[in-house]
Formats: C-alpha cells, sequence, structure tokens
C-alpha cells in the first residue's frame, strides 16, 4: 500500500512536470462526491429569493404573492429576484468548493504562500504521506528555518496547518491549485474555512466550519505576510521607517516614504502567528481582532457577520457576507482606492507597501523608481479598471461603500451574471444541514428542552433558527469588545446600495441596469449598533443549529475545553497544543461559571492571545447550581443543544 501511494505521488508530480514543461494551463479542486459526504440532509426548495423572503413554487404560480403584495411579473432578475432550484443549487456547490475569484494571484504571487516556510514540494510529500487516509490536520515540514517574534521554528519541523484532506483525497479541501503564465499557483475557496474532515470517519462535513484550520501561520510563513498588514495592529506605518529614501510620488506629485519592509514583516508575521486556530480577521481595521469562522448552516440565520454587517440583499444579507470574504478578505488591493479615508494611509503608499516585498518579482515594486505605485500595479493587472486582483466589479456607487458591499466592490467572474457565482453560493449554503447522528448526545434532549426555556435561553434563540436575528450591545453580551467596533469608520464613505441587475454580464456593459438594494426592514437602532455609531458597537446572536459541529464557542472563539476537563482549557489548552476543541466540554464552559472562569483565567495567561483580543468572557447566562440548575439539568441541556439538527424550510 505505501509503495502505491509513493507511486501515485510520483505520478502527481510527473503530471505538474509535463503541464509546466508543454505550458498547458490547468486548474484542479477536490470536489467530494455524495458518497464521501457525512451529512445525511438537505433542504429542498423550489422558487425564489426575493431580497431574502422565499417564494415557493406551487405548479406554475407563485405562492405568497398576495402576502407580498407582488405580481408574478416582478418575480425577475431585473427586480433582484434570484431562481432557486437543484441545478443553481448544484452550481453554488461547485463553486462552493473550486471558485477562488483569481485569489490564487494574491496568494501566490505577492503574499508567496509557497514560497517561505512552506513550499509546494514539501506539501506534495505531506500528501503522499498520508497514503489516501485523510486528515483533519494536514502536517507540512519546513523547508527552513523560520524566525517569528523570539521563536525559531527549525527547518524540517512538522507545522500544523489545519488543512483538511478527505479520505482517499489527494487535495487539501478548499485549496484549487492551477498552472498559468509559466507558475504553480494555489488559492482559497469557501470550502478551506467551512467544510471540514470528520476524525472518526474521514468524510466531508459540508458547512462546519474548520476549527483548526491555521490561517494566521499560514501567513506569517509566507515571504511577504504585509500583504495582510491592514489586519494587523501595524497603524502608524511611520514607524517602520527606517530610510527616507524609499520613496513613492503621491497624489499631486508630493512624496510620501515606504516602511522598512523586513521591519513591518516581523511585526506582522507576529500578530499573525498569533490568532488562534479556527479564526480570521476578517476587517481590515488596523485592529488584530479575528473573530471565530463561523459555519455556514446559515438558513434563517441573518443578519450574518460577528456584528450583523451582512443585513441586506438577497437571501437577508447571505450573498454580502459571501461578497466581504472574496471582494476583500483574500485581495487587500482591493480597498485602496478607500485607504485614505479609512485608514489615513495614501493609496500610493498603501499599493507600496504590499508590493514592495512581493514573492514574484514581476509583482515586486521598487521605490525610488519614479513610477507610481498604482501606475505599476495597473501594467501588471489583468483587468485595471477594478481595484486589486481578483474578479470584481465597481458597483455604481464605487468608490464609495455601501451596506451591500462595505468593502466597495462586488466579486463576479467574466462571462458570469452579476453576482451570480455569489447568489448561488447563499443558495447552496441555505440548503446545507449538518449530520443528524451527533457524537456524544444522549436521550435527554426532551428535558434539555425544558431547561432552555426554563432558562431563558429563547429570549435570544427562539425562531426556526434559533436565533432572534438581533444584535446585541456589547456592553449587554459583556464580550471583549474590539471586533464589535470594526465598522465604525465605514460610514465616513458609505453611500446608498446601488448595484446591477442579477442579469447584467460581466464584464458590465455600458447603460446596465441599475436597482437599489431595499434597505426598508432595516431597524435604525440595530443599525447604529452594527456600525457603532453613538456606541461601542454590538453581536449579533448566533443561530445554534449544529453547534456539534462548530466549538469553541463565542464570537472570540475563547470557550475551549478539550477531552479532558482538568488539564485541556482555553485556547492554550487545546487548539495551541493541537488539540481539538470538545462540544460538549466546550458547552459546560459556555454554562458553567466556575469553568469558565478556568477558561478565561488560561487564556489571560497568554500575551499572545491578549495580543488579539481572545478571552472567551461573556455572554454570562449560566445554567448553574448558583442559578437554581442541578447538574442534572445542565446536562440535559447540552444534550438538547448537542441535538439540534435540523431547520423548517
Amino acid at each position: 500500500m505505501k509503495k502505491r501511494w509513493w507511486a501515485i505521488g510520483a505520478l502527481l508530480v510527473a503530471i505538474i512536470a509535463v503541464g509546466v514543461a508543454s505550458e498547458l494551463e490547468f486548474e484542479y479542486a477536490y470536489i467530494p462526491d455524495g458518497d464521501k459526504i457525512l451529512n445525511d440532509q438537505y433542504g429542498d426548495f423550489d422558487g425564489y429569493d426575493l431580497w431574502g423572503e422565499r417564494i415557493a413554487i406551487d405548479g406554475d404560480l407563485a405562492t405568497g404573492l398576495a402576502h407580498s403584495n407582488m405580481e408574478t411579473h416582478q418575480l425577475s432578475p431585473e427586480n433582484g429576484a434570484v431562481r432557486l432550484n437543484e441545478e443553481f443549487i448544484q452550481f453554488g456547490r461547485e463553486q462552493f468548493y473550486a471558485e477562488t475569484f483569481n485569489n490564487e494571484e494574491y496568494l501566490t504571487d505577492i503574499l508567496g504562500v509557497l514560497d517561505g516556510g512552506i513550499t509546494l514540494p514539501k506539501m506534495m510529500k505531506a500528501l503522499v504521506k498520508l497514503r489516501g487516509e485523510g486528515t483533519n490536520n494536514l502536517q507540512v515540514e519546513l523547508a527552513k528555518d523560520v524566525t517569528i517574534g523570539d521563536k525559531t521554528y527549525k527547518k524540517g519541523e512538522l507545522i500544523d496547518t489545519g488543512l483538511d484532506v478527505p479520505k482517499g483525497a489527494f487535495a487539501p479541501l478548499g485549496m484549487p491549485v492551477s498552472y498559468s503564465k509559466g507558475r504553480i499557483r494555489v488559492g482559497a475557496s469557501c470550502a478551506s474555512c467551512h467544510a471540514t474532515v470528520d476524525r472518526d470517519t474521514g468524510m466531508v462535513v459540508e458547512g462546519a466550519p474548520n476549527n483548526n484550520f491555521d490561517a494566521g501561520m499560514l501567513l506569517a510563513l509566507a515571504p511577504n505576510s504585509t500583504a495582510f498588514f491592514p489586519n494587523t495592529e501595524v497603524e502608524i506605518l511611520e514607524a517602520y521607517i527606517n530610510d527616507q529614501n524609499r520613496t513613492v510620488k503621491t497624489e499631486g506629485d508630493s512624496k510620501g516614504v515606504l516602511p522598512d519592509p523586513e521591519k513591518i514583516e516581523a511585526a506582522v508575521d507576529q500578530t499573525l502567528a498569533s490568532w488562534p486556530k479556527g479564526s480570521f480577521d476578517s476587517t481590515i481595521d488596523l485592529e488584530s481582532n479575528p473573530a471565530q469562522i463561523p459555519d455556514s448552516f446559515t438558513l434563517g440565520d441573518h443578519p450574518y457577520g460577528w456584528n450583523g454587517f451582512a443585513s441586506i440583499g438577497p437571501f437577508n444579507g447571505l450573498s454580502s457576507l459571501n461578497n466581504n470574504v472574496h471582494a476583500q478578505n483574500s485581495d487587500l488591493l482591493a480597498q485602496f482606492e478607500q485607504s485614505n479615508e479609512l485608514f489615513d494611509i495614501d493609496k500610493e503608499v498603501y499599493i507600496g507597501t504590499i508590493l514592495q516585498n512581493a514573492a514574484n518579482d514581476e509583482y515586486r515594486y521598487q521605490p525610488g523608481s519614479g513610477v507610481k505605485p498604482s501606475t505599476f500595479f495597473a501594467k501588471l493587472d489583468d483587468s485595471p479598471e477594478v481595484p486589486g486582483v481578483n474578479e470584481m466589479v465597481k458597483p455604481p456607487h464605487f468608490p464609495k461603500l455601501s451596506l451591500f458591499s462595505p468593502n466597495g466592490t462586488v466579486i463576479s467572474s467574466p462571462g458570469f451574471n452579476f453576482a451570480e457565482q455569489i447568489n448561488a453560493m447563499s443558495a447552496y449554503q441555505n440548503s446545507l444541514r449538518p449530520p443528524s447522528t451527533v457524537k456524544g448526545a444522549t436521550e435527554n434532549s426532551l428535558e434539555g428542552e425544558r431547561v432552555f426555556s426554563e432558562a431563558g435561553c429563547t429570549s435570544c434563540h427562539a425562531g426556526k433558527g434559533y436565533t432572534n436575528n438581533r444584535v446585541i450591545p456589547v456592553e449587554d453580551v459583556k464580550t471583549e469588545g474590539s471586533r464589535a467596533k470594526a465598522f465604525r469608520d465605514t460610514v465616513k464613505i458609505m453611500d446608498e446600495p446601488w448595484i446591477y441587475s442579477f442579469d447584467t454580464p460581466v464584464p458590465i456593459p455600458e447603460n446596465a441596469k441599475r436597482i437599489k438594494v431595499p434597505t426598508d426592514k432595516l431597524d435604525p437602532e440595530q443599525l447604529k449598533i452594527t456600525l457603532a455609531q453613538g456606541n461601542e458597537g454590538g453581536y449579533k446572536v448566533k443561530g445554534l443549529i449544529g453547534l456539534a459541529w462548530s466549538p469553541p464557542y463565542l464570537h472570540d472563539g475563547g470557550v475551549s475545553v478539550g477531552p479532558d476537563e482538568s488539564t485541556d482549557l482555553g485556547v492554550p489548552g487545546t487548539l495551541r497544543k493541537g488539540i481539538d476543541p470538545d462540544a460538549r466540554n466546550s458547552l459546560r464552559a459556555l454554562l458553567d461559571r466556575d469553568l469558565r472562569e478556568k477558561v478565561i483565567e488560561v487564556n489571560k495567561s497568554d500575551p499572545s492571545l491578549k495580543h488579539v483580543h481572545t478571552t472567551g468572557e461573556g455572554h454570562e447566562h449560566w445554567v448553574d447550581e448558583k442559578a437554581g440548575f442541578t447538574e442534572e439539568e445542565r446536562e440535559a441541556l447540552i444534550d438538547y443543544l448537542m441535538s439540534l439538527t435540523t431547520i423548517e424550510d
């Protein structure tokens, strides 16, 4: 068997070599077959989504029209309607696993994800070493010594990546590989974060968060992690300037000075390596406040995002969330038109800082060249009409932001219609249900449902998705508040949310039909909390479907307990040690104040967690003896919470 898998590995190397030698372009992404999926049920819906309202098809008529005071002819792409059927949902599934929107250019050519401590040969060696058995944590040998902060990782040392490889697969989930322009590239699709491999079966759980994915370390090991500096606390670039001659032309032909590439790289590396596994900082607010990767069991769980920022548009804001992930989080050059207003950084300095140490020489900007960074970048870019390298379009309000597009652009690939791909992803995600068989659950769920009600959980976790779909002020939820304020500055350049009709082809033709995304259902007071206007912001009430698959808990992912409740405490005692959080024990820490106190104490003892605002504090809704509940009642409640796997369509 071992020889067979080494032979297959050699064959893969040969195939890539032939492709490179013959200059053939290719793309590959692993999409699991149905018998490789552990989920045993999917939602079935045939109809339309109209700005979040689901309208079913009954024969030739759309039901619910009288209630909505609409007419059938209004259910068209020109008016914001998205047709839902099995074919569209399957298209969304393909996009979920395979579509990168060209982020492999940013991740490979600019960041250099395969040019630092981790290289393609070492990645392939790790895959072959699995011999088809699969893993939820691909371990890769370092190709060279790497020093981050005061710690040196030695060449040959195994690094936990958290990348998931299904049993029998030859590539990690959510890491499409391509060869083009003479270079092998890897990108990231939705599945890298929002699907996982079950350790016991080697099968894929679609929609479950990859809770040990070490995105921060993978970024830190790359040679140009400065490409993600806006996601860290590098707020004042002047603090990293050593050489006043590293200049760029800025607006009005004045001069700006770029930071020292080694000095800023070291600071960014240290912050990124501090991110807990299973988390990602999805706001470029010059604060290091990563949030836990959420699940994709999304039906009824709106508004989306930890603070509910994705609240309008198709699927109650889910398409807006999907857009934010791909239009911003994997291509930070997309934000250069807003860098002055949002970060007080001139756009030329912003671009130059990201590109001055690019992994690929072709993308590396030379300060002092006399060429503006924007001019240099435009000559490399295949689509200079839009910022960044990802496949995006400028909505009508660009360069201003909107509630639908708080990053300013909308992700859409040429050859598709406007927003077709993110809408299909939303349809697919809303069809997902977690596996109905839950490890660790017992028969006490009926008693647990009674405790759930008696303890007052239904005051927030009500409705079919076990959420009241509201944002709670941070002073009420008492969670660490850094990430709650992440959208405060966006209002400076926020405009009305205009988009193109959903039958508009990409590239966008002249005189394309424009439609305004409705905002009439928004609660103005809720919006103030989401955008932290006149307050400290807030956190969205999370739905509870699939809790058995999504530990650790809270928005910062700080409530983490492993299999041994006495030793596997907090992020340092679990994820930092390569120990997966245990759902049952972590839920116990969510409900028992004494156990939580121990978790918080351990988290706060780790300076790196303090640096990224991860504590496990908040949500002080106890079900313990001090609150008048017995241990048996608390355990029954945990049984009930572990059993929540279905939702009414």
